[in-house]
């Protein structure tokens, strides 16, 4: 079942027209979800709400290192998608390799486009694509706290003798 839920791209469209032929609505979002945790798991729950399908796309480690720096990812790309592919919101996820998942939205036109809470609607990539093919954009809450850059420094400095709380 797990496996069943990672899809190429042609896979991913391909499920899609499935789901649109039966009325179906398709929320995306996208991240790197690098050390999953809570937070993750209550905004894809969050996601899911909007809609019927949920689609995530996953930042690859290449993506990572370009963005976050070469320290990052810490959790391989093929293990990112398994353990989300797990989350019971989650419909289907797709690797994509650009900085950006403007492509894979520009090929997967979502009903309803989510980031979390830090990004304003107009600031989300993808947002005009979707908002010209009648879907809407939409800005979640984040759990405050919970980030996978927190929990790494917590880790650091607990490694070099800091708090324990």
């Amino acid at each position: 079942m797990i496996i069943t839920k990672i899809k190429t791209l042609n896979e991913l469209i391909t499920a899609l027209e499935q789901h649109r032929a039966l009325g179906r609505r398709i929320v995306f979002t996208n991240g790197c979800f690098d050390i999953l945790h809570s937070g993750h798991a209550l905004y894809l729950e969050a996601a899911k709400a909007l809609g019927d399908v949920l689609v995530v796309g996953v930042n690859s480690d290449a993506s990572i290192r370009r963005l976050k720096g070469e320290s990052r990812p810490i959790i391989s790309q093929d293990d990112r998608l398994i353990m989300l592919a797990a989350l019971g919101s989650v419909d289907y996820v797709t690797l994509f390799e650009d900085d950006t998942p403007l492509e894979l939205i520009r090929a997967a036109l979502p009903d309803v486009l989510v980031k979390g809470g830090d990004w304003t609607a107009d600031n989300i990539v993808g947002s005009d694509i979707v908002i010209a093919n009648g879907g809407m954009v939409k800005s979640l809450m984040f759990k405050a706290g919970m980030s996978t850059s927190a929990i790494i420094e917590r880790v650091k400095n607990d490694r070099s003798g800091g708090n324990h709380g």
